[in-house]
């Protein structure tokens, strides 16, 4: 069993040439070890659907979307509100070689693909990433404003007291 909060194992050599559509639907034990992991109060649905495709010698494109519905607390009101995340996802995976990321690097390519491990890529650790990447990491409740009680800080300020002084000279 694995120790991540979604995990869905992949085996590459399974995808078909012309790839496959993969849902992954988190159950409640899944989200709330996520919803824990990412400090949010709860996740009411998570869903990713993933376009997986072979490409090049051996790797993986894994392009879809993550979206969920989480309860979060506001930052200023700490009232609980609901957050919706829509996260884009685009991955490319590559055999676990030091050739294949210099052959990504040298095709031009922004970053290196993700390493596949023993012929698996964890479909379900891609999603949570996206999903944590989704989270807006100050929640605002939606209306909510922050009320600066110090309206005029200027003059509550230490360098006001020094201005004044200067002034009464």
């Amino acid at each position: 069993m694995s120790r991540l909060p979604l995990s869905r194992p992949l085996i590459v050599a399974t995808v078909p040439p012309q790839g496959e559509t993969i849902e992954i639907v988190a159950d409640e034990a899944e989200r709330a070890a996520l919803a824990a992991e990412n400090e949010v109060e709860s996740i009411e649905r998570l869903v990713a659907r993933l376009d997986v495709r072979p490409t090049g010698r051996d790797g993986l494109s894994v392009r879809g979307r993550v979206e969920a519905l989480t309860t979060r607390i506001c930052v200023v009101t700490l009232d609980p509100f609901i957050e919706a995340v829509d996260e884009e996802v685009e991955v490319r995976f590559a055999p676990e070689t030091e050739s294949a990321a210099r052959d990504a690097i040298e095709d031009g390519a922004d970053d290196a693909p993700d390493p596949i491990v023993a012929g698996v890529v964890d479909l379900g650790a891609v999603v949570a990433e996206f999903f944590t990447l989704g989270l807006d990491p100050h929640p605002r409740k939606p209306g909510a404003t922050f009320d600066d009680a110090g309206e005029n800080r200027a003059a509550a300020s230490p360098f006001a007291a020094l201005r004044d002084l200067k002034r009464d000279e």
